[in-house]
Order: structure tokens, then sequence, then C-alpha cells
């Protein structure tokens, strides 16, 4: 299907291949920096992604489980785990891993290798797509493709990507991002769909050369803009069936999220020049995306890796600096935004 581009889209592209071609050089320069960067964003995307399904875990219990990989105690900080170790595996050795429905069916099983539920296998049961209204109401805003289909369906998605890529006639941002479209509408799991899709993106951004990842946590993102990026796939869903969707709305927020990610990379890495001053703009960054009152629990949950002492250093020179001011005493006292 042929879809014209709009100038916005062709921009987009274009200013997100400059992205890659300067984090290249970013990594050169600061590579403890980077690192700082890279465990924080283990740690909020393993967090994001699971939080945008429901699964919710203890701040307190997130970053041990995640880099010191501690044992689960239930049932989210099991499939927090699962996710954990998927993510691990993208991010140690991306270049071998291969795209194919065997590894997608892996992946789900290692989603849920810690819990009861059994992973690893397409659905049983035809699955919808259901939003719940605020009156209690339930709408079926799609339905994806049926149980029986599913396996045919999926093997031919990998295929026709794997053609498309090799053919170079698209470029590979939207073929990336068309087929994850793709993968959301076939749906092809009872439970997992969404943080698997997230995880397929990461894996094929790296193979794509975008790896800014590894750095921002997309995950988060993807949370901080959860209405749009439901929306954009809504939209672009519709008469996905037939073969008549539209998919710029979707191609729309997958390239404005990758931008906001490599806007927020440079941001950082470009205000920092140590792995003390990462940790300080981490603490500055999340105090700037904070309502005009926040507290240092607030912010812990916010910076996962930043330890409460560096917390408090970074807001005591905040308030010298006049940017803050304590509202009270104690750990559970407010803090105000200037």
């Amino acid at each position: 299907m042929d879809v014209p581009l709009s100038h916005r889209l062709v921009m987009a592209m274009r200013a997100l291949g400059e992205c890659r071609g300067r984090q290249v050089l970013y990594g050169e320069q600061f590579p403890e920096v980077l690192d700082t960067l890279r465990r924080v964003a283990v740690v909020q995307s393993t967090e994001s992604s699971n939080r945008i399904e429901g699964i919710l875990v203890a701040p307190e219990r997130l970053e041990a489980l995640v880099l010191k990989k501690t044992k689960p105690q239930d049932r989210s900080e099991q499939e927090v785990s699962g996710y954990r170790d998927v993510l691990s595996t993208i991010h140690a050795h991306p270049s071998k891993i291969q795209v194919s429905s065997h590894l997608i069916l892996d992946w789900h099983r290692s989603l849920y290798r810690f819990t009861n539920e059994r992973g690893g296998e397409w659905k049983l049961k035809d699955n919808a797509i259901i939003q719940i209204e605020p009156d209690g109401r339930r709408n079926v805003r799609f339905r994806p493709v049926s149980a029986a289909a599913t396996p045919d369906y999926m093997e031919r998605l990998v295929t026709l990507f794997d053609q498309a890529l090799t053919d170079g006639k698209a470029d590979p941002l939207l073929l990336i991002a068309s087929f994850i479209l793709d993968f959301e509408c076939v749906h092809p799991f009872t439970d997992g769909n969404g943080r698997l899709g997230r995880l397929l993106t990461l894996v094929l951004l790296y193979h794509a050369g975008f790896d800014v990842g590894r750095y921002i946590s997309l995950e988060r993102i993807v949370e901080e803009s959860k209405e749009s990026y439901y929306e954009a796939l809504f939209k672009s869903s519709q008469g996905w069936h037939e073969g008549q969707h539209d998919l710029r709305p979707w191609w729309n927020y997958f390239l404005g999220m990758l931008t906001a990610a490599y806007k927020e990379f440079e941001a950082r890495v470009g205000s920092i020049s140590s792995a003390k001053g990462a940790k300080r703009e981490m603490v500055s960054s999340a105090i700037g995306r904070m309502p005009g009152h926040f507290s240092i629990s607030d912010l812990q949950r916010a910076c996962p890796g930043v330890s409460y002492p560096t917390l408090k250093r970074a807001l005591e020179d905040l308030r010298k600096e006049k940017k803050v001011k304590c509202l009270g005493r104690g750990p559970q006292a407010k803090w105000q935004r200037i």
C-alpha cells in the first residue's frame, strides 16, 4: 500500500538520522555518563512498560528486582522480572537477535517464566481490545485476528517485514512502526501484547541503528504520552482488516516518540560531563516534569537508580540556586518548584 508522506514526516526522518549520528559522538566523549543513563533507563523501561498494563511494584523493590535480580515475591514482581530478563537480553546482544515468530513465542514464555501462567503459546480464543468508559460500559475498540488465523498471520508478518527491509524501497523507521502496528492488530496472545510490542520496538530500532532506548527509556515516554499512544493505535487500526487503514497517525506518533527520546538524550548529555553530574541532571529533569508541589518520595519514583543522599544533595543545590524551596521538614516534606 503506497502512502503519501507529508513534509512533517520527511523532516522527522531526516532529523532522526542526524540525531543518530550525534549520538555516536556522545558515546565516544562521555562513556561514564552514558553508563549512568543506561542503568536508570533499564529500570524506568521495566517499570513503565509494566505500569502501562496495570502491573505495579513498590519503588523500593523495583531497583533491586531490575539491577540486582532479587527474587520476586508476588505476581507483579514475577511479571516485572520476566520483562527485565528479556530487556537485558536485548541490551546485551541486540545484533545477535533475529526476529522471528519463534523468537516472539520465546520472549512471551520468558515474560511469564516466574509465574504459574503458561506463556509461549499463541492465543487459543478470539480476543478483543476493550475500552472501559467512565460509567463502566465496555466498548470494543478493535477485533484482532482470530485465534485460528494467528499462527499464519504471524509467520506472514515476519516474512513480509524481512522482505521489505531487504528490498529497501521504504524507510526502515516507517517499516518498523508498521510492523509494530500490525503486531498489535494481530494481538497474538491472550495477554502481554503491549509489553512484547514495546520490546520488539526496541530491538528493531537497535537493528536500524537507533539505539537511544539504551539510554533514554522509550517505555517511559510512551507512558507519559499514553493517551496519544492509544489514540494513534486506534486511528491507524481502523480499516486494517480490509487493508484500508491510514498508517500516518501511528507513524507520526512513533517518530514523535523517538524524537522526544533523542531530544532528552542530547539535553542530558549536553549539560553534564560526569557520572555525578548525570544523576544531578536526572533529578533536575524529573523536577521539571513534576506538578508544582512534590516530595522526595515522588522524586525517588521518578529517578530509579539515584540514591536518597544524592537526591538530597541535588535538592539542596537547587534550593541554593533558588530553583526550588522546601515547604516543611522531614522526608515527607513538600517541595515547590520555583
